[in-house]
């Protein structure tokens, strides 16, 4: 008997080249904004004023580059990842365009990596997304690789295809839009008197402030996205899994993360890129997240002098402050309580450009 739904992809459905046309398109509305803004408290000012983001040249406040990545991310999870067991991380993710309220974003995929796991039970799949918006402009584009469950244990792995991802994203390939110009950036409205200059490479800062994830703001914040994977919503299933429960989303974390460095980078209005992630560890609900990040580079902008790029590295620790920076010990080993690792390119703006 033949079946009308979907049962997601198992990794012996996937080939190397092969392209998935996700549905549905989205149009994110103000509303969308305000709900990211709710369940995050993001206070970065160039997403949180009309008027802030005109005084920087732009037509209004474009939408939070993160709540573009989930929106994007989203509409490939019953392709890609409806079987999941995990998201396992990012590399080469590069925002193209602004992305503003009534703009439609619509994704596809390119298969561009496999390899099966030693268990037989499982295997990597690999995936280059690109998100368009109604004028078909790339509005973002990234690789990320997830594990997922085999439906037949006994199929034959495919030959291993493991993609050369580029570990650092050049600035020479940012695109940042002409309109934006810092040259008449309020520091005082944007809640930070620090700026590129302010920052050293090495440096490193205890965000200090926590937020706990509560049961019903990861599932309302998943659903935002239309992000279908089982793990997040389904506890009747969860509960005979390795852990007994329901996965946080790892984006939900990013977007935690990144929140919680407004206290100490916030300047940093806008991702240009993120170079590479990983979700180190699982997160549940009931779990306080934590954050501390260190300046790995300085760069400035070809053809700017209203800004520069800093290069950031944010770990993100559950049930744990981040005033000592929990990393990796001697060992190589990395502190159990870090959940997420974060490499990114932000764009800030210069002082001496201030009035």
């Amino acid at each position: 008997m033949m079946t009308k739904t979907n049962p997601g992809n198992f990794f012996e459905d996937f080939a190397i080249g092969q392209v998935l046309d996700h549905a549905t398109p989205r149009t994110v509305t103000e509303g969308d904004a305000s709900l990211y803004t709710a369940l995050y408290g993001s206070r970065f000012a160039l997403q949180s004023a009309d008027s802030f983001a005109m005084d920087c040249g732009l037509e209004a406040a474009p939408i939070d580059n993160m709540l573009v990545f989930h929106i994007v991310f989203g509409k490939t999870v019953p392709d890609v990842s409806l079987n999941a067991v995990a998201n396992l991380g990012y590399a080469d993710v590069q925002f193209r365009a602004p992305v503003y309220p009534g703009d439609s974003l619509q994704t596809s995929s390119e298969v561009i990596g496999l390899k099966e796991n030693s268990n037989g039970k499982t295997g990597v799949v690999y995936v280059r997304s690109v998100g368009k918006n109604q004028m078909d402009e790339v509005v973002l584009d990234y690789v990320r690789w997830v594990m997922v469950r085999k439906k037949d244990e006994t199929a034959a792995a495919p030959s291993p295809v493991v993609p050369q991802l580029t570990d650092r994203v050049d600035p020479a390939d940012f695109t940042i839009s002409p309109d934006l110009n810092f040259s008449a950036y309020n520091a005082t409205l944007a809640g930070s008197p620090h700026f590129f200059e302010d920052y050293e490479v090495g440096e490193k800062i205890d965000h200090v402030d926590g937020m706990t994830i509560e049961e019903a703001e990861h599932m309302m914040a998943t659903r935002l996205y239309q992000n279908t994977a089982k793990v997040h919503f389904n506890q009747h299933q969860m509960q005979n899994d390795r852990f007994g429960r329901r996965l946080i989303y790892g984006g939900h974390i990013i977007s935690l993360a990144r929140a919680l460095t407004f206290n100490g980078l916030g300047n940093a209005q806008l991702i240009a890129a993120i170079n590479g992630g990983s979700h180190t560890a699982p997160t549940f609900a009931g779990h306080t997240i934590y954050a501390w990040s260190e300046v790995l580079e300085k760069v400035d902008l070809p053809g700017r002098s209203d800004a520069g790029a800093l290069r950031i590295r944010t770990l993100a620790a559950k049930d744990l402050p981040c005033d000592s920076f929990p990393d990796k010990s001697e060992d190589g080993k990395r502190d159990p309580a870090v959940v997420l690792d974060l490499d990114y390119w932000v764009i800030i703006p210069k002082i001496q450009q201030v009035s």
